[in-house]
């Protein structure tokens, strides 16, 4: 049960920032809840922080949130501010949280969310910062919200472009999401029995290795095949034109794109979602500064934000990378 407000909090404020993820609207209804037991109102702020820069705005009561755990993307909308690189945006962002009585923020993204925190952080405002990224790419956090429903997601439709592969002995090759991280790619390409991975922490730009592990499953009599790429590694058209050049082998091209930023959330990203919303009211109740939520061993931690963003840690799990060789033979 989240504890008792010591009266030091009168008002808070959440947003989300940076590409939306599933999940996230569970966080924003775990934060108003927690803040509401304690006797904390509660403000949501619209469009990350464009919204707070311009101080566009919502309250947020239960019955706001109450019904909002099964939808993806986010009800406080989201975006990519270039305007807080500068300095004169980030003050006036601090300025407005001040002068409408906020004592805290909660903002919910990825690592540009993060660093965006940092430097509010520096103008005197205290942010509780929660990952919500299909990517993965928070270090100091093991899991971000939103990776789960986008590897299931690419899964799902992995499987239905295999029907088609299978039924005209073709080679797909599906381009997921990932940017510098690969374990969208990773959990999804060992999910549908992938010949091969492409993954931007071990790509060398040598493709021998897939044209060797294509012309040993066609030996074999194997009459589909598939290969899985993170975007921003190599062009995937100009893999599967390889492909056939090589190998004889014809391919097609499926990139998903941003399908795999919707859709209703698994129960997982809900479960998380709403563990880190109320850690982080938590936290404030407690007296805690610019700190980002995480989980480490499945136990629910914190960081100074500044240690946070120091744990970079660009290495995929050593045993899930090998055992997703081991089953791709």
């Amino acid at each position: 049960m989240i504890g008792e407000n010591r009266g030091t909090m009168k008002k808070i404020a959440v947003l989300t920032s940076g590409g939306d993820a599933p999940g996230m609207n569970s966080a924003i209804r775990a934060v108003v809840y927690s803040a509401s037991c304690m006797g904390i109102e509660t403000i949501g702020i619209l469009r990350g922080y464009d919204g707070l820069i311009d101080w566009e705005t919502r309250a947020l009561t239960k019955n706001d949130v109450r019904d909002i755990n099964n939808r993806g993307g986010t009800i406080l909308y989201s975006s990519r501010c270039e305007r807080f690189f500068e300095e004169t945006y980030r003050k006036q962002a601090a300025e407005q949280l001040r002068a409408n009585g906020i004592d805290a923020l909660v903002a919910i993204g990825g690592d540009g969310t993060m660093r965006g925190a940092i430097d509010l952080g520096k103008e005197g405002v205290n942010v509780i910062c929660i990952p919500g990224t299909i990517d993965r790419d928070v270090s100091c956090s093991e899991y971000t919200l939103g990776f789960d429903t986008a590897a299931n997601t690419a899964t799902d439709a992995i499987d239905r472009i295999r029907d088609s592969s299978i039924s005209h002995g073709r080679c797909s090759v599906v381009e997921v999401m990932g940017r510098k991280r690969g374990y969208i790619a990773l959990w999804a390409g060992m999910a549908a029995s992938a010949d091969a991975i492409v993954l931007p922490e071990k790509w060398d730009g040598n493709f021998d290795h897939i044209m060797d592990m294509l012309r040993k499953h066609h030996a074999e009599g194997r009459d589909s095949y598939l290969v899985v790429v993170a975007e921003g590694v190599t062009d995937a058209a100009e893999l599967a034109n390889l492909i056939l050049k090589e190998t004889g082998i014809e391919s097609r091209v499926s990139e998903l794109g941003y399908i795999q930023r919707g859709g209703s959330p698994t129960a997982k990203d809900r479960m998380y979602g709403s563990l880190m919303g109320a850690y982080a009211v938590e936290l404030l109740k407690e007296g805690k500064a610019n700190q980002m939520v995480a989980i480490k061993n499945d136990l629910l931690i914190s960081y100074n934000l500044e240690e946070a963003l120091d744990i970079q840690n660009n290495e995929l799990d050593s045993f899930q990378y090998q055992l997703s060789l081991s089953l791709s033979e």
